[in-house]
């Protein structure tokens, strides 16, 4: 499923307009990445949770030039889906 996708199906259930479902699209994903960015998590129970965490520094290598190099630590995204959510894949999925 696309963005497109989704923003059809917003549209079709609420009967808002598609530029209308997009904007409302786009404004939530943007107010989950603003809200990541500036390091606070995000919780939507019994969809998931949208978490910053933080990587260590580690040593890695450059296989190509035989060399170690440093990792720096960072923060990256994440997402945990709520136990509903899981339960509700788990037991829906058709594998094809």
């Amino acid at each position: 499923m696309t963005k497109a996708d989704i923003v059809s199906n917003i549209a079709d259930e609420t009967g808002l307009d598609r530029t209308e479902a997009l904007r409302a699209v786009e404004s939530f994903m943007n107010s989950i990445k603003s809200s990541l960015a500036d390091g606070n998590n995000v919780y939507l129970r019994g969809f998931g949770s949208f978490v910053v965490k933080e990587r260590a520094e580690k040593t890695g290598r450059n296989i190509s030039k035989n060399t170690t190099i440093i990792i720096p630590a960072h923060n990256i995204p994440s997402f945990k889906p709520a136990k509903t959510f899981v339960d509700e894949v788990k037991h829906k999925v058709k594998v094809k």
